[in-house]
This record gives structure tokens, sequence and C-alpha cells, in this order.
């Protein structure tokens, strides 16, 4: 049924980025710096597309984030917090973690400079986790979230294109082509799951790709 009502009109096409998968290891892993605003105008023109759904993890610090009623960490809100927390805190603190601050601080500005162009913010807390071997590690994983969005939002897309390679995701892509819906995936070759290759056949399209099209110019 949704393949014959698409049949002359233009496809309804939203897009699903994965920004832990898509962007794992930021630019040294990707090698180039990528321009938003040309990545969602890119993919406004070429695939029409209506909303563009952006995934990943944010430092909040002890920010009272309540997950039971929000959805999404307001930036606006944290980057005030955070920088209440620094001018309480400023003397206290050495080189290194105002550093770190700073960093965490030019991200939320990443994150608002997104609002602004157009993308949907679904952003979660980062967490610390314990490994065996005693080490930490830092992460959001979004993956549930944004299979979730993908159902949620069934009725009002005939298309998808998701940036993310990651293979937890082939269940919810395999029913939502089998209910007609068109899949293209968008990844980094380097990051795609084997399966998820062999799913998207002839709709997979490698990120680098997009490079030139995409990429910060720097004068």
């Amino acid at each position: 049924m949704n393949k014959l009502k698409t049949i002359g009109s233009k496809l309804r096409t939203y897009v699903f980025i994965d920004a832990s998968n898509l962007f794992y290891g930021g630019e040294k892993s990707l090698g180039w710096k990528i321009d938003y605003l040309k990545l969602l105008k890119y993919l406004t023109k070429r695939y029409s597309a209506k909303k563009l759904y952006y995934f990943g993890g944010i430092e909040i610090y002890d920010y009272p984030y309540d997950y039971q009623k929000q959805d999404s960490v307001p930036v606006e809100d944290v980057e005030k917090y955070i920088r209440r927390y620094i001018c309480k805190n400023e003397q206290k603190f050495d080189d290194a973690k105002l550093l770190l601050l700073s960093r965490h601080l030019a991200r939320i500005k990443f994150f608002r400079k997104l609002q602004e162009f157009g993308y949907y913010l679904k952003l979660k807390p980062v967490k610390l986790y314990y490994q065996h071997d005693g080490t930490t590690q830092r992460k959001a994983n979004c993956d549930v979230d944004m299979a979730f969005y993908l159902m949620r939002e069934i009725k009002n897309y005939d298309r998808i294109l998701v940036l993310s390679g990651d293979g937890d995701f082939l269940p919810v892509l395999k029913y939502l082509r089998k209910i007609g819906k068109e899949i293209i995936i968008l990844s980094r070759g380097s990051r795609t799951a084997r399966e998820i290759r062999q799913f998207a056949g002839n709709k997979f399209m490698d990120f680098n790709y997009l490079r030139e099209m995409i990429k910060i110019s720097i004068e």
C-alpha cells in the first residue's frame, strides 16, 4: 500500500543520524571537518528531507536532568548551568579542569548551531562506565532512542536515510522495509556492519564520498 501511495509523488523523507556511530573518534577519525549546514542542505536538496533527527551524547555534570519527564537534554539550560558551575568553582579548578569545561561548552555551542540549522536534537547525558580492567569509559548509547523514533515516526515518512552502520538497527530496518518503507544507508564504510551493508545493497552510500560537498572549506 505504501508503494502505491507514493507513485507519482515525492517521498516523504526523514533522516536519522546516529552521531556516536557515524562520527566515532571525531574529526581525527574521520580525517576532515563536517560542515553541518552543508550536510543539511545536501540531504534536503538531494532527498527532499523534511525532518532530520540527530542522536548523541552531552556532558551535563550535575545538571538535574529528569529522565521521567524529559526525552532530550535542553542544551540552553545545561549551558547556563555549566557557566554558573564554573563561576562558582573557578578558583578551585586547575587549568586542566577549566580546559575540559571550556571544551564541553564549545560542544554545547555546536549543538545550539545544529538547532539553528534545523536539526531535531535528541541528546542523552554522557555516563561514566567502569570496565572489568579497572578503567573507565564515558558514553551515551542512543541506539534504543533512535530505534524508538524510527517507529514513532513511522506514519510520517515513506523513506528514511539512516546515517549509521550499527548492526543493532537491522531488526527495525528489516521490519520497515517489509511494510514498504524505502531505506537508504549513508554511513562510513569502515564503521558499517557487514549485515547492514548486505541489507542495504545498492541503497548504501559511503559517507566519505560526500567529503568534497560537505566538508568545511579552509580559506
